[in-house]
């Protein structure tokens, strides 16, 4: 797997924490940095690093076997719990996501100072990446999105679960064309069922995007996860 260097804003304070957000399928890391501009602009997050990083290009089945930046190959836009899966690209960009998280850590966040979470096709490896994690995170965002491997998810899962009791927030659209609502709200109950507490919000008329509204609840996720610690703090 062919990877650029993650895009990186970072903390305009001292660093206390960092999110990652993965790109849909298509897109870069460059097309998501405007959260963290539009959060600078309004003053918030000043504590926190925020990392882009970008998908290789790959051949994607359902669009043809054209390459385009994936996380990994989608067969189908359908029937998302039942269809054949790329679980080795799945697996590969798990691991890339968990070694960003690990770098975070080497480099002095805490683990749940550190918060993963992305669109679409980003949602989903986010998620699968969240819950395997072998610490418990800050907190795990899919917007869009739906879960990977669900047959699998508890083999992949470390066997104390760390990140059971990590929030996790998902949103959705009702009027969403390429991942079908059903399929985000099924993730969920899902990720519910296997005893994940998940704040599930779904958009009226959203199609497969962001919302303003949408934003605003992430980021009101965002303060309460990883709140600032305050330049005196010496919990770190």
């Amino acid at each position: 797997m062919v990877l650029t260097t993650p895009l990186v804003v970072p903390a305009i304070k001292r660093h206390t924490a960092t999110v990652i957000v993965a790109h849909g399928l298509g897109d870069s890391g460059a097309g998501w940095i405007f959260l963290a501009e539009n959060w600078r602009r309004r003053s918030k997050f000043g504590e926190v690093k925020f990392v882009f990083p970008s998908a290789p290009m790959i051949p994607i089945t359902c669009n043809g076997r054209m390459r385009m930046p994936g996380w990994y190959d989608i067969i189908s836009l359908t029937d998302i719990a039942g269809r054949e899966e790329d679980e080795a690209g799945i697996t590969q960009s798990r691991d890339y996501f968990h070694s960003l998280i690990d770098a975070e850590i080497a480099n002095g966040i805490p683990a749940d100072r550190v918060v993963i979470g992305g669109f679409s096709q980003g949602g989903a490896i986010s998620l699968l990446s969240g819950v395997t994690y072998k610490s418990q995170l800050g907190g795990i965002f899919g917007l869009s999105c739906y879960l990977l491997l669900q047959k699998k998810l508890k083999d992949m899962t470390p066997a104390e679960t760390p990140n059971e009791n990590t929030p996790i927030f998902m949103g959705h659209g009702d009027s969403d064309q390429v991942v079908a609502y059903k399929y985000g709200k099924a993730s969920a109950d899902a990720l519910t069922e296997l005893g994940y507490k998940v704040d599930f919000r779904t958009y009226e008329n959203l199609i497969h995007s962001a919302d303003p509204e949408e934003i605003d609840h992430l980021e009101a996720y965002l303060n309460q996860q990883i709140p600032p610690l305050g330049e005196n703090n010496t919990s770190l």
